[in-house]
């Protein structure tokens, strides 16, 4: 049987950033994942504090030198990739020298250059969903994980929602306790208007500015499924997930994990085993 391939869109995977909960999830889930059943590839942000040298990073030159627009501004995307051993998982990194610089502080751009976070999260989802698309790999489950990708389900659902590569994909959030503080900029929803939104598609972002719940509100929406993915994910943005009748996976420990995620992945892909 052909295995079932799996995108994972993470906001950090270890160990090209320093262990923390977050990336720690972000290397061994989509590892305990991949293998026979499921053929799993990771896009993660090409944060500037990652060692290209000694996580042995290079760039994909025939991925590379697309050019996408951001409030009328065009960004090259930069495409790098690193096998992750033992699994020989393939993690592709989104790179672009405006929203990712190497920088001497050992801190992530979301951290230290928080003022621009709307416009490198679109670039980060606009450049997975374009590279995905010229590798001609077709995801049966994309995975969402961190508020980093909290724009996928929009983009994948809306402005990608016709194309081939994603048009039967389950796509999955998974909430994280990880938070950004205040709210993105005030322009983001004219932003994304200009990105060939339509102001009925991304109502739900409101008129103010949109701050960490408002953003993982619409990821939920736009999602087929909902994972908690540990147990001090805002009670909140639990209970908007399971009010909204999606399938919703919650809190498992660290043993079960893995199975627990591959049974739902079957579940939503009508697979269920006897």
């Amino acid at each position: 049987m052909e295995s079932k391939k799996v995108l994972f869109i993470s906001q950090e995977v270890s160990p090209y950033l320093p262990d923390t909960s977050m990336s720690v999830l972000g290397r061994d889930i989509p590892q305990g994942i991949h293998g026979k059943e499921f053929e799993v590839r990771t896009f993660t942000p090409k944060y500037g504090c990652i060692n290209e040298r000694r996580n042995q990073l290079h760039e994909v030159i025939r991925l590379s030198g697309m050019n996408l627009i951001i409030d009328d501004t065009d960004h090259p995307l930069i495409i790098k990739v690193a096998t992750l051993l033992p699994s020989r998982m393939q993690v592709y990194f989104i790179d672009n020298d405006d929203y990712f610089q190497p920088m001497p502080e050992k801190g992530l751009e979301t951290d230290l250059l928080a003022a621009d976070n709307d416009e490198r999260i679109m670039f980060f989802t606009m450049g997975v969903a374009e590279t995905v698309k010229k590798l001609r790999w077709q995801p049966a489950v994309i995975h969402c994980s961190g508020w980093v990708s909290a724009l996928a389900p929009l983009y994948l659902r809306r402005k990608y929602g016709d194309d081939p590569t994603f048009r039967d994909s389950k796509i999955v959030y998974a909430l994280q306790p990880e938070k950004f503080e205040g709210t993105l900029d005030p322009r983001f929803v004219e932003k994304l208007l200009m990105n060939d939104f339509t102001e009925e598609e991304i109502a739900a972002l409101g008129k103010e500015p949109v701050d960490f719940a408002t953003l993982n509100r619409i990821a939920i929406d736009y999602a087929d499924a909902v994972i908690q993915v540990t147990p001090d994910v805002d009670p909140a943005l639990v209970e908007y997930a399971r009010q909204s009748g999606k399938p919703f996976l919650p809190y498992k420990d660290d043993d079960s994990r893995v199975e627990s995620y591959t049974d739902f992945y079957r579940t939503l892909l009508g697979e269920e085993e006897d």
